[in-house]
């Protein structure tokens, strides 16, 4: 499914065995909050990633001893692998020797020489290179130029050190120019997505905890999705990054992009409301962690309306005191006991996504 607005036509390139542009969906993305030291840790995160649908994961190389260990980790998984380098290029050349899937830089950060070693290195081991522009770390005279790091002064620095790559013969390259700041970011994508055809990666850096973090993002990668610009997205929560997965998916969907996982829709309960509403939600969406079919399930606190609110559900439970109907596509089916709504409906859904 493409964006409402027409899906702006990007270079494709290969992450691994990830297609990002082109004609793929939107890839989800994610990073991990181990220390990449602690290998078992850190893969272990990733495969929780993976199990709840990141499909490009990015780790942190802060020193010599975490670049050391990308091979291992590489090994160990099976989603591609990025590598983020901050100042040391010599992290950067460990990470391609050890053929992670892709690393991101500031060139900013980098002198040119250093850079065009790692741009040799990067085309000699097919690594793709994300220019990855921070507000928060943006190059001094740009800030002078333009009064701060707004918008202008990031899709700027975006666009130079793309030319500085181009200039060296190396367009395996995505973009990303994250803000915590919702406008800025909007702005300086759009900027650079009338300049030039590279994928971008969208996010809202330092986005904050959960409901924060889902609202700044909703905004900023959603506004900018259903305009057709992003190729890739993060949702960066403060905490466990698989609660990002969750949040990222569920903009995809919103905007009718990709339908993956499922749609739990539940009434915001009102007076009518008989049964623990709020238990059985939470209870449904931890047992349906990682899932992968697309399936709409509606938890209705009310049986007089619920059905009828959600008779475009595949699937739901429309609770009353002590009682509840098990409905689909809007057609009651059987009357079942509030004790039983989660066992019954987990069977239901075994059922149905056996036949999707």
């Amino acid at each position: 499914m493409n964006s409402p607005a027409g899906r702006r036509k990007t270079k494709a390139l290969w992450v691994g065995n990830v297609q990002v542009g082109g004609d793929a969906p939107i890839v989800v993305q994610s990073m991990t909050c181990t220390d990449t030291r602690n290998v078992p840790a850190t893969i272990a995160q990733i495969e929780a990633l993976e199990n709840a649908g990141c499909e490009i994961v990015r780790v942190a190389v802060p020193d010599a001893d975490a670049a050391a260990v990308l091979g291992e980790i590489k090994k160990g998984i099976r989603i591609p692998l990025i590598a983020d380098i901050h100042f040391n290029a010599s992290y950067a050349l460990m990470a391609i020797d050890q053929d992670v899937d892709g690393i991101r830089i500031n060139p900013g950060n980098l002198g040119r020489e250093k850079i065009a070693d790692i741009v040799r290195s990067a085309r000699e081991h097919n690594t793709v290179i994300r220019i990855g522009i921070n507000a928060g770390s943006l190059e001094k005279n740009l800030q002078e130029k333009y009064g701060g790091p707004t918008a202008g002064a990031m899709a700027e620095s975006a666009l130079n050190h793309l030319a500085l790559l181009e200039d060296m013969g190396f367009d395996r390259i995505k973009l990303s120019l994250k803000s915590s700041h919702v406008p800025t970011m909007i702005d300086a994508y759009r900027m650079v997505a009338e300049k030039t055809d590279y994928p971008l990666h969208l996010g809202v850096t330092e986005a904050g905890t959960l409901v924060n973090s889902a609202i700044k993002s909703s905004i900023g990668i959603g506004l900018l999705l259903h305009e057709g610009i992003g190729d890739t997205i993060r949702v960066s929560v403060t905490g466990n990054p698989v609660s990002e997965i969750g949040l990222a998916y569920g903009i995809l969907r919103a905007l009718d992009i990709r339908r993956i996982g499922p749609d739990i829709i539940s009434c915001p309960t009102c007076g009518r409301c008989e049964i623990d509403l709020f238990s059985l939600v939470e209870r449904v969406e931890q047992a349906l962690v990682g899932m992968k079919e697309d399936l709409k399930i509606a938890l209705m606190g009310c049986v007089v309306n619920g059905p009828g609110e959600a008779a475009e559900a595949d699937v739901g439970i429309a609770g009353g005191r002590g009682t509840g109907l098990l409905f689909k596509k809007g057609r009651v089916v059987r009357k079942i006991k509030e004790e039983e709504f989660v066992e019954v409906l987990l069977q239901e859904i075994a059922e149905m996504t056996r036949h999707k």
